[in-house]
């Protein structure tokens, strides 16, 4: 029996940034360097694939520095830690690497910079995403206001509207954020901004990817973790362009090709921390299914790199 066609449009770029291929270089720069065990402060990104397969290396995954074993070196996330965290790793003479993401450092620097210039701060993001605390982290507590949507925007009252800044979270939906923004800025005209907006390069260029195939496709597939903030914005920028049918798998594993009866077009992309070895997967299992046919659509290229630490480059 002859198996259906199926047209396959793949977004570009997909997968991982900058941010995230430093994060894991890094890791395994420590494990080769100082050898196994490496401990890591939460995931290094928000991926299991990548997380087991640096764990089958010697990475061992805690959530509080107390579970770090004395002597061996401890890696901080990707998405940042709050400044408490390096000063009870100082406190406890542990040795640390930060493998915060550039962009999101660049962030905590803009923080640092309108608080130490008098300015109240609002803070454009998710509430509980560990790049969040680390951001709010940045600061003594109440110097920065969290606002998640365009009805926080309209509710929140400054102290002094003559000195407010703003800053993001970097891996939210373009489109949301700008709505947010301009909220704040039709009710504070003095609003300051960020040099260059914190959504970063990757966010934007994976949304802006989905938006150029998704009127096309009966339905998206979203490779990414449900706690990867850059991942789940991808699914909502698909559905809200015009896809019909927008889901998150985390692998190929997860596929219900029930709900995939009578799609001849799909759509496929890979938020910032999921690795291509996921996707290829994802198309082998659909070529099993169905007569495939791959166009890959590119809206820009990608070539950014981040310098490791220091200590970590030979």
């Amino acid at each position: 029996m002859a198996k259906p066609a199926l047209k396959i449009y793949l977004a570009a770029p997909r997968g991982f940034c900058a941010g995230v291929d430093r994060a894991i270089q890094i890791v395994e720069k420590v494990l080769l360097k100082y050898g196994a065990p490496v401990f890591v402060r939460h995931e290094i990104v928000h991926n299991r694939h990548v997380v087991q397969s640096l764990e089958a290396r010697g990475a061992v995954f805690v959530d509080e520095l107390d579970q770090v074993a004395p002597g061996r070196p401890v890696v901080f996330s990707a998405h940042g830690v709050p400044k408490s965290v390096f000063e009870l790793a100082h406190s406890q003479h542990l040795f640390y690497i930060d493998a915060t993401c550039p962009l999101v450092s660049k962030v905590h620097i803009e923080a640092q910079r309108h608080h130490g210039a008098g300015y109240e701060i609002v803070l454009i993001g998710h509430a509980g995403h560990p790049e969040v605390i680390g951001t709010m982290g940045q600061l003594p507590s109440g110097a920065v206001s969290l606002l998640e949507t365009v009805a926080d925007a309209y509710a929140y009252q400054p102290r002094d509207a003559a000195r407010l800044a703003y800053i993001t979270q970097t891996t939210l939906s373009v489109d949301d954020t700008a709505e947010i923004i301009a909220v704040l800025r039709q009710r504070f005209p003095g609003l300051a901004a960020p040099p260059r907006e914190d959504i970063c390069y990757a966010t934007s260029n994976r949304q802006a990817a989905v938006k150029a195939i998704a009127m096309k496709c009966e339905a998206m597939l979203v490779l990414g973790a449900p706690n990867s903030s850059n991942s789940m914005r991808l699914v909502e920028v698909a559905a809200r362009a015009g896809c019909p049918l927008a889901l998150l798998v985390q692998n190929a594993a997860e596929l219900d090709f029930a709900r995939f009866e009578g799609v001849r077009v799909l759509g496929v992309t890979a938020g910032a921390s999921a690795p291509e070895i996921l996707v290829r997967q994802v198309l082998d299992a659909f070529a099993l299914r169905f007569e495939t046919e791959i166009e890959e659509v590119a809206v820009t290229h990608e070539d950014i790199e981040f310098k490791l630490p220091r200590i970590l480059i030979d």
